[in-house]
């Protein structure tokens, strides 16, 4: 009788290489991870992520992931004894061997200091996206760090969990544990924003309002499902995600299930988000 394939053993498998397998190849790849255009449904822009640390995907399109078994599983809207034994054949050549330990320590980001934003490059790009400094002091720091051995700074957002989102002209990063950020003020409001420059395009724009809500900035829209339990403790929920087709679909599937949500986009409307309204109406 032929053996079948356990699902660790099936877990084992390598992504890449069965993505590679059905026609699908990375449009960028590093040390770390591969970006695809999504196999899952139609795209331009890759937003299909898979960890080569890992070995796990993420389409950030439709908020899902997992292993090579949920991928099949996707895939081929299959059961789970159907992904197997697609899977059964590759067990041998397609075997994922994670980095040796050097390079998961040389990948590593890692904090070497935090003190108030005043590098005169960081400044001007919060000048270049609009946002005064004295709102930038009052939620961020400047932070520096160290990534594959090399030293950077760059504004940074604490997230509830300890981590920081990064951002400066030219990287976007974050360290681990990367998660949303939780400002908690007592209130019975709370406004939802997708990044840390939508949080403090809308701090600009209403200082008070934000002032007097509790704040979630997501800082991916992965973190979305994180926060449900939490958007059930408030009396109101203002949401300001992003006007695209991500964006839209997180918007629509909260308000059409939830009375106290409001979708707040209109504010923006005819931009993609806060940001992008602020810096040109201020241009």
């Amino acid at each position: 009788m032929e053996k079948s394939l356990s699902w660790e053993s099936a877990r084992n498998i390598c992504i890449v290489k069965t993505l590679a397998k059905l026609g699908h190849f990375p449009t960028r790849k590093s040390e770390k991870e591969a970006w695809f255009l999504s196999p899952l449904r139609s795209e331009t822009q890759a937003s299909f992520n898979v960890s080569l640390l890992k070995n796990v995907w993420y389409d950030f399109g439709i908020g899902k992931g997992g292993s090579t078994i949920d991928l099949i599983m996707e895939l081929k809207s299959c059961s789970v004894k159907e992904a197997l034994e697609f899977l059964k054949e590759d067990m041998g050549s397609f075997s994922f061997s994670p980095p040796q330990n050097d390079l998961l320590t040389k990948a590593k980001l890692l904090i070497t200091g935090i003190e108030p934003l005043q590098h005169p490059a960081l400044l001007r790009y919060l000048y270049a996206r609009k946002i005064p400094v004295k709102i930038s002091r009052k939620y961020c720091s400047q932070v520096n760090y160290q990534y594959k051995g090399k030293p950077f700074f760059a504004i940074g957002l604490k997230n509830h969990k300890g981590g920081w989102e990064l951002r400066n002209k030219y990287y976007k990063n974050s360290s681990s544990p990367k998660t949303y950020s939780f400002l908690e003020r007592d209130s019975k409001q709370l406004i939802v924003t997708e990044g840390m420059f939508d949080f403090l395009s809308l701090a600009t724009i209403d200082e008070l309002l934000v002032a007097c809500s509790d704040v979630i900035i997501l800082n991916s829209l992965a973190f979305i499902q994180q926060i449900e339990t939490i958007l059930q403790n408030y009396e109101r929920v203002l949401l300001f995600l992003d006007n695209d087709a991500a964006g839209e679909k997180s918007t629509h599937n909260l308000t059409s299930r939830y009375t106290h949500i409001e979708n707040c986009s209109n504010l923006y409307k005819g931009y993609v988000d806060l940001n992008e309204k602020l810096k040109n109406e201020k241009a």
